[in-house]
């Protein structure tokens, strides 16, 4: 039987960090895959390693090359390749531990033909979140090309590693990298793709740590000739992909747009500062979980084990919606039934200070989630959903079955039936003593 996704990781003398970029894969919640990594001639130990791996797991497949450059390799995994989606890793980098569950649950949702994600820039010791598109709504190939000629050189567009793609329009076109340029070759493939596909979908969850600093043609030993004219070819293609998708008046109108490729290009991938705006240290990018606790016994390990267990899933709707864990976790509380009429009792009901919850009840109000009607004579309140709140919601049930699944996870229905009579015994004899 065929996997769900074809992983792809190219590997060329990459033993300090191959390991760290296939744990992240096979630690993923999502199993569903075959892990292809392509030893593109190694001359380091990276062919034993990726061995090592397959000799332990069957979903690694390991193939070996003569030294042809990371297009050849990834064709070559293409041509291997039986998933219905294909993911694609670079060796030095790594990918978040829901990454390929997050991609395929919003390409089965949206019935979408690419899923592109945002995704973390590591220098150093230090992380930055990356996007470009705000907008969480399915996206024709128009719509999603209006986004692109704004930031027409951003690695966000330009990558293959944060996007999820549909093998059948792949082989249907019979699109392959083109081995014979050593610049942008991933944007001219991610062009010749947009062209046949459909339905488009922006994660806005940063999913993949991008680390490796790419090497600017002039470093590769290109000659200024050579640079110009690959860079005029790509620009060609570029243009060209732009005629194809809008008519000739909205070309016109954006074809300025379109020449600011040239411009934005000319940077060559250049290397981002040390410190980056609004980064974090790396490790604290994501709620920590301390690995001891959640190995300990006793009723507080207990609750930390269910509260970690249950952000896990919330932390990326609260990335997504800009929100906090704990606005996600409000939101998540105003959805289950209860009778708070007040403050005071909505307060004690979240584990929140008076002063915490009226701060997240402004936030998640100014954003047009709820309606806060106060009735200042009796000093109770009615806090209502509005229009805007549906698709987190809808989200957020979501999370909380997966919170489910994983909590029950080898249960008999039998085991079920006694968790709940046990459950509901427990609660009777607490409702006696409170």
């Amino acid at each position: 039987m065929n996997p769900t996704v074809s992983i792809i990781v190219p590997v060329y003398n990459a033993e300090d960090t191959i390991s760290r970029c296939i744990d992240s894969i096979l630690n993923q919640d999502y199993t569903d895959f075959e892990l292809l990594l392509v030893n593109d001639g190694s001359k380091d130990a990276s062919g034993s390693i990726c061995d090592k791996y397959a000799a332990e797991d069957s979903r690694v497949h390991v193939i070996h090359k003569e030294n042809t450059g990371v297009s050849d390799s990834r064709n070559l995994a293409l041509d291997r390749a039986r998933g219905t989606y294909l993911q694609f890793l670079d060796s030095d980098d790594w990918i978040t531990p829901n990454a390929t569950g997050l991609l395929v649950q919003a390409a089965e949702r949206f019935h979408c033909d690419l899923v592109i994600s945002d995704f973390y820039r590591v220098v150093g010791e230090r992380v930055s979140h990356k996007g470009d598109i705000e907008d969480d709504c399915v996206m024709t190939r128009e719509e999603f090309a209006s986004h692109m000629i704004e930031n027409p050189a951003d690695f966000y567009y330009g990558v293959l590693w944060n996007k999820l793609f549909r093998r059948e329009i792949i082989e249907q076109h019979h699109l392959r990298m083109d081995s014979d340029i050593s610049w942008c070759e991933d944007f001219m493939f991610n062009l010749e793709y947009i062209r046949h596909a459909d339905v488009f979908y922006a994660l806005q969850v940063p999913i993949y740590y991008y680390v490796k600093t790419k090497g600017s043609l002039a470093s590769q030993g290109m000659s200024i000739t050579k640079t110009i004219k690959m860079k005029l070819m790509v620009f060609e293609y570029y243009n060209n992909f732009y005629k194809h998708v809008l008519d000739e008046d909205d070309y016109e109108k954006n074809r300025l747009q379109v020449y600011r490729f040239l411009v934005d290009a000319a940077n060559d991938g250049a290397v981002p500062p040390s410190i980056l705006p609004g980064s974090k240290k790396l490790g604290e990018e994501r709620s920590l979980v301390s690995t001891e606790a959640i190995v300990e016994e006793g009723f507080l390990m207990d609750d930390y084990r269910n509260r970690k267990l249950l952000d896990y899933y919330l932390e990326p709707i609260a990335i997504k919606n800009d929100l906090t864990l704990d606005e996600t976790r409000l939101l998540l509380y105003l959805n289950q039934p209860h009778h708070s009429s007040n403050r005071r009792e909505l307060a004690d009901f979240t584990n929140m200070s008076s002063q915490s919850l009226s701060l997240r009840l402004q936030r998640l109000s100014a954003k047009g989630f709820l309606k806060i009607e106060n009735h200042r004579s009796t000093k109770q309140f009615n806090i209502l959903f509005l229009p805007a709140s549906a698709p987190i919601l809808e989200e957020i049930d979501a999370a909380q079955s997966q919170y489910d699944q994983v909590r029950f996870a080898g249960f008999t229905e039998d085991e079920l039936i006694q968790y709940a009579y046990f459950t509901e015994k427990i609660k009777q004899n607490i409702q006696k003593q409170l």
